[in-house]
């Protein structure tokens, strides 16, 4: 079966709704991101959750070609999406996998998994015992996230165990920041320490992992001392800042915009209830603009009433509940609107802007959730091309 992707689309200017991606700002970002990191600091473009929504080959592609180094995804699919269509740089796979067809299938795309557990590795050496080659592993370390990863106190054993195995080769230690947003920073120093530690040990009983990595956007932008050998930048290529006061470290450009068009204008007289509940009811003769566009596109069901979009570079209200498919704007205050005008709910429009964070601000929530929660029957639409094919990258996988 076709993935949405490839199925027939209209033309972009006949789209109901739509999501744009600046690959140039893609670039960018990348690129000033790497003029914080050391000359020997490598790069990982965090492309998991389809590239947070942005679309994952195509980000890929041009991570890649702006100087990234590493893929990181989630899940083998997700992996095998990247490799079928040829790219060949090195990709971590940062969840787990536990039984020998996964294994094998791990093997088979060249995805290089994390491990946390003995018992993990256990089955990927028995399940590897036929490979001429050794299988690349990343040991993941719980330094204080409380998610994946051996308890830092632990690790020496399961390093030893991929140490002794011949068919597995420790590729990387690394672990996960929790708290490297925060602007107080004791709990991401504790959790730097222990890693020292781990290293530490690790080192005594001459274990020296090729390749160490720690930080993700928020760490990579704290300092250079956490960057290590890899840092694992997710949100921050994507354009957004992972707390407010990183603003000043990096010049960032948002790489998304959601967009839509007007699909129906008419006139409410007062005392009218809109959509589903009457959750508004209008005090006044009130031009109410349909757009094609609800919930079941990723726009939250709970901004009904409290969110704005942009058009024509002005801020205009959203009212009544947001449906599955529609939402509705008061558009009384604007001189002209038509069927077919393009509103901006995500983006910039002349001097105006709005952003996942606003939304994320609106419910509470962070702008990671806004990003993925945008689906697949959304086109996304590159503003500058991406690069023509994965395999016109020099890299190769390591």
């Amino acid at each position: 079966m076709l993935s949405w992707d490839h199925r027939p689309r209209l033309a972009a200017s006949r789209e109901r709704a739509w999501v744009e991606i600046n690959h140039s700002h893609l670039a960018h970002n990348v690129q000033a991101i790497q003029s914080i990191l050391a000359p020997d600091t490598q790069m990982m473009a965090v492309v998991k959750a389809d590239a947070y929504g942005h679309g994952a080959l195509t980000i890929a592609q041009t991570a890649l070609q702006a100087g990234a180094t590493w893929l990181g995804v989630a899940t083998i699919p997700e992996g095998i999406e990247l490799r079928e269509a040829g790219i060949q740089a090195p990709i971590l796979l940062l969840g787990a996998a536990n039984t020998v067809e996964q294994v094998q299938a791990i093997a088979q795309w060249r995805l290089q998994p994390t491990l946390c557990t003995e018992k993990q590795a256990l089955v990927f050496a028995e399940a590897m015992d036929a490979a001429t080659d050794p299988l690349p592993v990343h040991l993941n370390v719980d330094t204080g996230m409380s998610r994946l990863g051996v308890p830092w106190h632990q690790a020496l054993p399961l390093a030893q165990q991929i140490q002794r195995s011949p068919q597995l080769h420790l590729a990387s230690v690394y672990s996960h920041f929790a708290t490297a947003d925060d602007p107080d920073l004791q709990t991401l120093y504790r959790q730097r320490d222990r890693f020292q530690q781990v290293i530490q040990t690790l080192g005594a009983h001459g274990i020296v992992p090729p390749m160490l990595h720690l930080a993700n956007s928020a760490g990579t932008l704290v300092e250079s001392s956490l960057h290590y050998n890899l840092v694992r930048v997710g949100l921050a290529i994507y354009g957004l800042y992972p707390a407010p006061h990183f603003r000043d470290s990096v010049d960032l450009k948002p790489v998304l915009q959601v967009k839509a068009r007007v699909t129906q204008v008419k006139t409410l007289p007062p005392h009218t209830g809109v959509s589903y509940g009457h959750r508004f009811v209008t005090q006044r003769e009130t031009r109410l603009a349909v757009v094609g566009i609800g919930y079941a596109d990723g726009v939250p069901r709970l901004l009904s009433n409290r969110m704005n979009v942009l058009l024509r570079g002005q801020f205009v209200p959203q009212i009544g509940a947001i449906t599955m498919d529609q939402i509705m704007l008061d558009v009384t205050d604007l001189a002209e609107v038509h069927e077919g005008d393009v509103v901006t709910l995500l983006g910039q429009d002349q001097d105006a802007s709005i952003s996942a964070d606003d939304w994320a601000d609106t419910l509470g929530t962070i702008s990671w959730e806004i990003l993925c929660g945008f689906k697949h029957r959304l086109p996304r639409l590159s503003l500058s091309a991406p690069p023509a094919t994965a395999t016109a990258n020099p890299l190769t996988l390591s």
